[in-house]
């Protein structure tokens, strides 16, 4: 298959307004309406840049004869949603947890999936070798409208949880949108759910002034020490385009996100009797615990939440996720969902009526250490087949090359992948003890520095 030249893990990501002009993000809509020709919806994170990318995205569409259905600022699983049930295409527009400088297009197919490499690389083929589809004057789409779905997608995820039981217990929880996508739905669903609620960093602001809108520790100092102030039950993050969620436990501990996924994960396989989850290769062992207890079945696909989603379609699985917090709940949106993970975690809490810290101490224990490295892209691929041939000719570990190199030990792993957005290596590693995974990280950063230029 060719290689890509412009999409990432999923969809594209650039800085806003340097790279990522109305021009480029126009034609490169015009190269997607052209394949898709049908009803495309968009919808957008809270970024800056946003109103101008959508414009932009919009005249492209139109340009190819696709009509435009505007759903406004709203979660990309709420998006996902939409075109899911309603449409024939998407594209969102956001870049995640990235910094407020940048932005991005995340493309979907009709089943509000990240678009499959064979279609991204026609719509690259299109943009760079030859012409998008331009449609005569009378045959331009059309601009609608759909301010509901947010409302939808609130009343849609309620649906799917015990909702009186949640009622039952007025949970206190400490909300951080970080100003992001998730202050239109997070606050609502919560206050839905009779939580008593407090916000933070609830008002939509594409500065996103309070906190970096990644939803990693060091970012989320004030939510623990509000969780802490106000004896919460739970403290509850989400990323600029809400489609994940981490939590704070009612000490004000930092919760990794693959113990999120593990304790959902338990709840979903107790009410199903078992069922495939599907993960990927840079997740916690914990996952493949759990599931050997709960009668789950683990099936672990490259890094990208949109990998996850379309194996979990194509297996008909029951549920899915990756370490950063971002859970799949298939029957509902084929991708990372925040509302729906708030929804179930809290539900979890009321059945349970026990501290989510306890409930979290029950969970398999392993140990990550997670460091970065940069690397020019041009060197990605040579520097990872040298790693793969020194494990193989001098070690006995078991390889997995499923995504970058992925090193088996007896007791643990390490992983080191290439990231498809950023010039650099991510090295992840996990042991039964925190210096082994330090050690293990370290050493798959040595491997890394030995073999780049």
């Amino acid at each position: 298959m060719a290689k890509k030249r412009l999409f990432g893990t999923f969809g594209v990501r650039r800085t806003a307004n340097d790279v990522l002009t109305p021009e480029f993000a126009s034609r490169l809509a015009a190269s997607y309406g052209s394949i898709v020709q049908g009803t495309v919806a968009i919808g957008g994170d809270t970024r800056t840049s946003t109103p101008m990318l959508k414009h932009a995205i919009t005249a492209g569409l139109l340009s190819s004869g696709c009509d435009v259905v505007d759903l406004g600022i709203l979660p990309t699983p709420a998006i996902q949603y939409a075109v899911r049930n309603y449409y024939e295409g998407g594209i969102i527009v956001t870049a995640s947890h990235n910094p407020p400088k940048f932005n991005g297009l995340k493309f979907v197919d009709e089943f509000g999936i990240g678009t499959p490499d064979d279609m991204e690389i026609a719509v690259e083929e299109m943009y760079f070798d030859s012409e998008p589809k331009r449609v005569s004057w009378d045959k331009i789409g059309k601009v609608y409208h759909n301010e509901t779905i947010i409302d939808e997608y609130i009343k849609e995820t309620l649906k799917r949880v015990d909702v009186e039981a949640i009622r039952s217990r007025r949970l206190k929880v400490v909300v951080d949108c970080g100003s992001g996508a998730g202050s239109y739905t997070a606050p609502y669903l919560l206050k839905a759910l009779s939580c008593e609620v407090t916000t933070l960093n609830c008002q939509a602001d594409g500065f996103f002034p309070g906190r970096d809108p990644e939803p990693i520790e060091p970012n989320l100092q004030d939510l623990i020490a509000t969780v802490k102030d106000l004896g919460a039950d739970i403290g509850l993050a989400h990323d600029g385009d809400a489609d994940r969620t981490i939590c704070i436990d009612e000490k004000g501990n930092f919760v990794l996100g693959d113990k999120t996924f593990a304790l959902v994960e338990k709840q979903m396989l107790k009410e199903n009797n078992g069922g495939i989850i599907v993960t990927t290769v840079a997740t916690s062992q914990a996952i493949y615990d759990v599931a050997e207890e709960f009668g789950g079945e683990v099936i672990a696909t490259a890094v990208g939440d949109l990998l996850v989603a379309r194996k979990l379609k194509d297996t008909d699985g029951l549920f899915g996720g990756e370490e950063n917090g971002g859970l799949i709940f298939p029957d509902f949106v084929y991708g990372r969902d925040a509302a729906m993970t708030v929804a179930k975690l809290l539900e979890i809490l009321a059945k349970e009526d026990r501290p989510f810290s306890e409930l979290v101490a029950e969970l398999p224990v392993y140990y990550q250490e997670k460091l970065k490295i940069e690397c020019p892209d041009d060197e990605k691929e040579e520097v990872m087949s040298k790693i793969a041939e020194e494990i193989k000719t001098t070690t006995d570990f078991e390889l997995d090359t499923t995504d970058g190199v992925k090193i088996l030990k007896d007791d643990g792993w390490v992983i080191i992948r290439p990231s498809g957005t950023e010039p650099i290596f991510r090295c992840f590693a996990e042991s039964d003890s925190m210096d082994k995974a330090v050690e293990m990280a370290n050493w798959g950063i040595g491997l890394i520095k030995k073999y780049k230029k």
